[in-house]
């Protein structure tokens, strides 16, 4: 029985790897180059040495290591990463890689390169090698420098953006006879479809992974993992994306997830293997012929990649607030061309699009700039030394006043900065499930409905379920009570005209959308009905009922999301953690002048419009604890004011009361001693057992409120923290309330609850010790 020539290939190209890498680790030269050497070695174009017969199954295992190695890229990156790595990241991140892009397309193009290779060429350039540059930070021993740190932070983002670059050239590529219109009609549908498919991901795939992890082994682990890796590829493929986008979207789903180290230690071998066996066949696919032919080509796209990199880079992070000297070493460690640049090589000549003879131009170039990278790094003090020699001092002033640290808060207007990206958020997060249920009605529901039902009545349910949906997302996304809003709006009456705006735009965005079934199922002339069903959206998203069912659809998405981090929290801190530590308290005496004397609690709504909440009152010798919504404030009235700080500093600004002082966390506040024990106020973290009448029921028809005179300051559900939780939040059991009300109050509320231990008293009206 004869050998498969598969075996035998393996055998070469392995073996090979394995002796060649060795001399390299020798000779303390990245490995990467080491599998692109033994690719080369055992290629057609080395006749000297044994060579791969069996083409097309190399070709096929390269393929699922491109999937493998970009499912491991996003087992190191998940969304809550993103808000950790700062803007310098993002910032410098997007423009290194827009500038370098835009300069190899020009390089392109002064080399005589197609168009579709000059794209092609671009999005090479600018990506970085990651595995190179933390050698070369390891190696020098600079790991822990500023720079570097920020470098490492920015190639994450890299990682991110180079997988979007993929799904646009792929786009690119299969819609060269198509319109540039219809073109980007197609990605921003793909967009949407992508970002639903990601929610869907969070919501549905920690939840399932937590019910089977019980009963999984080590192997049981591995397969699920892979497979899932594999399943997500074969998804996006049939949604019109690339197969590697869908690896890594499978990778970051599971990389939010407490079981992420786990799935990279059984999965880590996979990789390495088909990861080799990738980079061994980008080395059998150097022709030297080609390179002695195109040099004149290789060695400017190194110097050109090298030199665009610093400078874009170094661009970036002085744009994002970093020095000169920081960011010009930051660009400097960005010099060689990455790993990533590969794939998108192999992306090109599996699609068609892209000329074979520059694959090895590229890895020829790559070789030069990883190469080049240490020494580059080593003379990056004589690099600044030599730009600040060289720039205007204008320029340097300008970039010293704009990185400075001193710059005037007033300036930088925080309100607007948090309201823009809101809206941007929530328009784009909101309008794209909305757009994708009504498009999905109108194009899979209702033609899959037909089979069962009459045309109208088909229309007419496929109709009633988008709507629900849409209403569901409208609350969400018309909702501009946040404390910055609300600070803006009151602040100059110059800032309301942009705020109606967006909200303008915001209900524009609903109707574009809602419209597009009514123009389907009834016509392009159908006001009237159009105008019943925007009113009906709005009338729905108001229900409790909606709210309700939204805020377990968020609560759940959010505590997946965050599963990760709540994790770590419960190691360190326990699994109920105290709450009342991130809410303040102050309190202050009412104006004789203020506006707002003889209005009633309720009529203020500062809770809703302000997040700040009444707790106490002290009316000369009487105190009213948790007063109830028809109290009416008075002049001279000291009252006891309940938020987070943020939302405490815009009540300030709001109200005009003057410098916040004596801010204390409600913990500092109940820790300390004052000599009345009649009104004293309490805090105290309550397990809902199941047997308690408000279980099953929105907070606001809980009585906790109205009846037991409480208010919940927060529900910590599977370990997620909500604070200040919306009066439409369902209470369901294993939820710990954290209470606050007065000190008889909330002992009798606790008292239902069996086991509960610790309430924190006010000592504002406890007797002093001794």
């Amino acid at each position: 029985m004869g050998v498969p020539q598969l075996i035998i290939d393996l055998a070469i190209m392995l073996m090979t790897a394995a002796v060649v890498t060795l001399v390299f680790k020798k000779l303390r030269l990245p490995l990467i180059l080491g599998y692109i050497v033994a690719g080369f070695i055992i290629s057609p174009y080395f006749p000297m040495f044994m060579t791969v017969a069996s083409h097309n199954s190399i070709e096929t295992w390269s393929e699922i290591g491109v999937v493998i190695i970009l499912f491991h890229i996003g087992l190191e990156f998940n969304l809550q990463k993103i808000a950790n790595i700062g803007s310098t990241a993002v910032v410098s991140a997007f423009v290194k890689m827009a500038g370098v892009m835009v300069t190899g397309y020009c390089l392109g193009l002064l080399l005589g390169l197609s168009s579709v290779d000059c794209i092609f060429l671009g999005a090479m350039l600018s990506i970085s090698s990651t595995v190179v540059i933390q050698k070369c930070f390891e190696e020098q021993g600079i790991q822990h420098e500023k720079f570097t740190s920020l470098v490492m932070g920015s190639l994450v983002m890299e990682d991110v953006f180079g997988v979007f670059i993929m799904v646009v050239l792929s786009t690119i590529s299969v819609s060269k006879n198509v319109s540039s219109a219809d073109m980007m009609s197609n990605l921003a549908l793909m967009g949407c479809y992508l970002v639903i498919w990601l929610i869907l991901g969070i919501y549905i795939v920690p939840t399932l992974l937590n019910k089977v992890t019980d009963d999984l082994t080590d192997e049981m682990m591995t397969i699920l993992s892979i497979g899932f890796c594999f399943l997500m590829a074969l998804i996006a493929n049939k949604l019109g994306f690339s197969m590697e986008l869908g690896a890594f979207l499978a990778g970051s789903l599971l990389a939010g997830t407490k079981h992420v180290h786990d799935i990279e230690r059984v999965t880590v071998g996979i990789k390495d293997l088909f990861g080799a066996i990738f980079f061994l066949s980008v080395g059998m696919m150097v022709d030297p012929s080609i390179i002695v032919l195109r040099w004149t080509s290789i060695i400017p796209i190194a110097i050109v990649a090298v030199i665009a990199k610093l400078i874009f880079a170094t661009i970036g992070m002085v744009l994002s607030g970093q020095d000169l000297e920081t960011a010009v070493k930051g660009g400097a460690s960005l010099a060689p061309i990455g790993e990533f640049s590969f794939i998108i090589a192999s992306l090109g000549i599996s699609l068609g699009v892209m000329d074979a003879y520059l694959y090895p131009v590229i890895v020829s170039a790559s070789i030069l700039t990883i190469m080049f990278t240490p020494g580059f790094i080593k003379v990056s003090d004589k690099l600044v030394n030599f730009i600040y020699r060289i720039m205007p001092d204008r320029i340097l002033d300008l970039i010293d006043e704009y990185t400075s640290d001193d710059q005037d808060e007033e300036e930088k207007d925080q309100d607007w900065s948090i309201v823009i990206m809101s809206f941007l958020k929530k328009t784009f997060l909101y309008g794209s499930m909305m757009l994708v249920a009504a498009i999905g009605g109108v194009r899979i529901l209702e033609p899959a409905l037909l089979t069962a039902l009459e045309p109208t009545g088909a229309k007419l349910f496929a109709s009633l379920l988008i709507y629900l949906v849409m209403a569901v997302f409208a609350r969400p996304m018309l909702d501009f009570h946040s404390v910055n809003f609300t600070h803006l709006w009151l602040d100059r009456k110059a800032n309301r005209l942009p705020l109606t705006v967006m909200v303008i735009f915001k209900i524009a965005v609903l109707a574009a959308i809602a419209y597009i079934p009514i123009r389907s199922f009834i016509g392009a002339a159908a006001i009237i009905p159009f105008i019943v069903v925007i009113a009906g959206i709005l009338v729905a998203a108001r229900t409790d009922f909606i709210q309700t069912y939204y805020l377990q659809l968020e609560t759940r998405f959010l505590r997946n999301l965050n599963e990760r981090t709540i994790e770590g929290e419960e190691a360190e801190f326990g699994r109920r953690r105290w709450l009342n530590e991130d809410y303040s308290i102050f309190s202050y005496f009412v104006p004789e002048d203020a506006e707002y004397i003889g209005n009633t609690i309720e009529g203020l709504d500062w809770g809703r419009r302000l997040s700040v909440y009444i707790v106490k009152i002290r009316r000369g010798p009487k105190n009213i604890v948790m007063p109830k919504p028809d109290t009416v404030i008075g002049a001279g009235d000291k009252l006891y004011i309940v938020g987070d700080e943020a939302s405490l500093q815009t009540f300030h600004k709001t109200l005009n009361i003057g410098e916040l002082k004596n801010l204390r966390t409600l913990k500092m506040f109940m820790d300390s001693d004052y000599e009345d024990t009649e009104s004293a106020l309490a805090c105290a973290p309550i397990k809902v057992r199941g047997s308690e009448r408000y279980v099953g029921k929105p907070i606001k028809f809980s009585g906790i409120s109205n009846k037991a005179r409480c208010m919940i300051l927060g529900i910590q559900r599977d370990g997620y923290a909500t604070s200040m939780p919306d009066a439409n939040m369902l209470i369901l059991k294993g939820d710990i309330l954290w209470v606050m009300g007065s000190n008889n109050n909330v002992g009798r509320l606790a008292s239902h609850s069996v086991g509960q231990k610790g309430v924190h008293h006010d000592a504002e009206t406890r007797p002093k010790k001794g």
